[in-house]
């Protein structure tokens, strides 16, 4: 069977320079602002970010398992994610200064449909991919007290 396929990519602008804009898309950093996100650690995780650390989330009664799998820090970030019987795939993060000290983020999401029934949900995805990042820089700046 061949699933569907898609690389999405898109920016959000928060109002932090890069080192402080990055924290906010590590597991615990997502917290702060993402509403639902509660990543769960199996082992101790100090650096949540570091290369390696796995961790579960369940939003919309969707259980995904999380990797780290690369990392420059203050600057770029890499997860592995398989929603198990769906999709899987990666998710980086990259952090650049935007020339007014705040910062210009590229999410790029590149996810493959695990069965037939993975399909829907991931195209459903993609299309609303802008709608989903404009979500993020809104509720990114509602967490930071400034205007989107």
């Amino acid at each position: 069977m061949s699933g569907a396929q898609y690389t999405l990519t898109g920016r959000v602008a928060v109002a932090l320079p890069p080192g402080e804009a990055f924290t906010l898309f590590t597991p615990r950093g997502e917290e702060l602002w993402v509403t639902g996100w509660r990543p769960r650690f199996r082992t101790r995780a100090d650096d949540d970010s570091a290369p390696g650390t796995v961790f579960e989330t369940g939003a919309a009664g969707e259980p995904t398992i999380w990797v780290v799998v690369a990392r420059e820090p203050g600057r770029r970030v890499s997860y592995a994610r398989v929603t198990p019987g769906s999709r899987a795939g990666t998710v980086t993060v990259e952090v650049d200064a935007d020339g007014r000290g705040g910062s210009t983020v590229a999410v790029t999401y590149e996810l493959t449909a695990l069965t037939p029934a993975g399909q829907e949900p991931l195209r459903e995805f993609a299309e609303g991919y802008a709608g989903f990042l404009r979500s993020w820089e809104v509720d990114l700046a509602r967490h930071l007290g400034s205007r989107p």
